[in-house]
């Protein structure tokens, strides 16, 4: 079944219109006609079952024929990863979706050279947020994640609020595998965390200066095994771990 995504205040009463993008791609590309079975997805939880109803040239209307709604995961998990240079931050997040992120934070760090103003940033994070809406598409999550605009870590730890647990992946001596600090939480709190951060760093690793930072703020090394990995791996490495481990039906 096609699945298409409307925003939840978009997503009131018994029929949906699709327009804009959504409704190109289903009248031109899916050619999608009367009487067809389709899932509108709002990104809040939400699932819609719906039919088409009509098509119109840019738009098509939907009647609504069941709701459904999926509960959040357990734990919310964030991503914090160095931006890497070309297109394979798009290809992160797209994975992050797939092993139930909620949010992805792009960072900027010494090693990548890459200068953002303020409208480029938001640029970015429009784009990447378009791709987190064609990624919950592909796969059929129920939530979308928050793709924030590119920062630095000092601009991330400036703000407000901690996780239960946060870890760094890390090439230095005193690492642990991240199961030993799940098991600890778990054994202190009588509880698994229900907020994860995890920080991936760039090629090369974050500086010493950026470790230093980031441990400061409560983030704990953990080991990725003993190869040096793709900021890619790294990440998909650590996101299956956590989706394992915490994201529990």
């Amino acid at each position: 079944m096609h699945r298409f995504h409307l925003p939840p205040e978009r997503c009131a009463g018994a029929a949906l219109r699709l327009d804009g993008r959504e409704a190109h791609h289903a009248l031109h590309v899916l050619r999608l006609k009367h009487g067809e079975l389709v899932t509108v997805l709002d990104g809040a939880g939400n699932e819609f079952m719906c039919t088409v109803k009509d098509a119109a040239r840019n738009v098509i209307n939907l009647s609504v024929s069941l709701k459904n709604f999926v509960p959040a995961a357990p734990c919310a998990i964030t991503l914090l990863v160095a931006v890497p240079r070309g297109k394979i931050i798009e290809g992160i997040i797209q994975k992050a979706v797939e092993l139930g992120v909620g949010r992805i934070v792009p960072l900027l760090t010494e090693r990548v050279v890459t200068y953002l103003d303020g409208e480029g940033a938001e640029s970015k994070r429009d784009k990447w947020q378009t791709v987190a809406i064609e990624a919950i598409k592909q796969c059929g999550a129920a939530w979308l994640p928050k793709v924030e605009a590119p920062m630095t870590i000092g601009q991330f730890l400036a703000r407000p609020g901690k996780f239960d647990l946060a870890l760094v992946g890390s090439l230095q001596r005193d690492r642990r595998h991240p199961r030993e600090l799940l098991r600890e939480f778990e054994t202190k709190h009588g509880r698994l965390p229900q907020s994860v951060g995890v920080w991936i760093g760039p090629e090369g690793d974050f500086t010493a200066g950026e470790l230093e930072t980031i441990q400061h703020s409560g983030a704990q090394p953990v080991s990725l095994g003993k190869l040096v990995l793709r900021v890619e791996t790294a990440a998909v490495y650590c996101l299956s771990f956590l989706n394992y481990e915490l994201q529990r039906d």
